[in-house]
């Protein structure tokens, strides 16, 4: 039997780079995914016909959490979905991966910029937990995608970083809140890795540079995180929450 068999999992902006590979992982290990997109629905869609293909089970669902009503649609969605296939809308893993990033030093991110990083990054992870919370099953799972940024400073990351911040803030506060119903919270925080997010041309100078910055000597790919994340989402991690992991092979240390 597969260790996730059974299982329901939510995956947001999974359409694609990090959370594509999380989708993947989670389904190849037995679990029912649901793939939450936004703008890259056909990508999603794509995806969950290769799980399907590969003997797994999914979804797609599409909602814009940057909009202050996107979780609770979303939300709303997935019991539709999940009361349709099981006849029973529990959820057993949540995974907080969607993310927005814009690059800016203090001086430049306007206040557009700035609520739409908390907007997402932030406030979309809050109340996607609070909404699901009564539909989250005892003994479930929270993993939130963080980032390394919120140990390092980069200067460019002046919303982005407070806004991860925030999130393994939220990631502490609700495992001790949620630790008698046997649920655990914890955080995962990627160093640069290689994907749409973090565009670097290879050979390039920049990405020689990056690369000298991380002790095992190459940039991160999407399945460095989703192995890790999958780990967090089994039963061999009954015995770890509250915890913000960092997966960067070393960056900057």
């Amino acid at each position: 039997m597969a260790p996730l068999e059974g299982k329901t999992a939510l995956v947001t902006g999974a359409s694609q780079g990090i959370g594509r590979a999380i989708a993947r992982k989670l389904a190849g290990k037995g679990a029912f995914v649901v793939v939450h997109g936004n703008r890259s629905v056909e990508a999603a869609d794509a995806l969950v016909l290769e799980i399907e293909s590969a003997g797994g089970g999914g979804a797609v669902l599409q909602a814009d959490l940057s909009h202050k009503d996107g979780p609770a649609h979303l939300c709303d969605m997935l019991e539709e979905l999940l009361r349709a296939r099981f006849g029973d809308p529990g959820l057993d893993i949540l995974v907080n991966n969607a993310g927005a990033l814009k690059r800016e030093p203090i001086e430049t991110v306007t206040p557009e910029q700035f609520d739409l990083t908390l907007a997402v990054n932030l406030r979309a992870p809050f109340f996607l937990i609070q909404h699901l919370l009564p539909r989250l099953r005892d003994h479930g799972r929270i993993i939130n995608v963080s980032s390394m940024s919120t140990r390092v400073a980069f200067p460019t990351m002046a919303a982005y970083a407070p806004a991860k911040a925030g999130l393994e803030a939220l990631t502490r506060i609700l495992a001790a809140h949620l630790g008698g119903r046997g649920i655990t919270v914890n955080a995962v925080c990627p160093g640069l890795t290689d994907t749409g997010m973090n565009p670097l041309e290879a050979g390039s100078e920049a990405a020689r540079l990056a690369i000298s910055s991380i002790a095992l000597g190459r940039l991160g790919r999407p399945d460095d995180i989703a192995e890790v994340i999958a780990f967090l989402a089994g039963d061999e991690a009954r015995w770890v929450t509250a915890q913000c992991i960092e997966v960067s092979g070393g960056q900057r240390i």
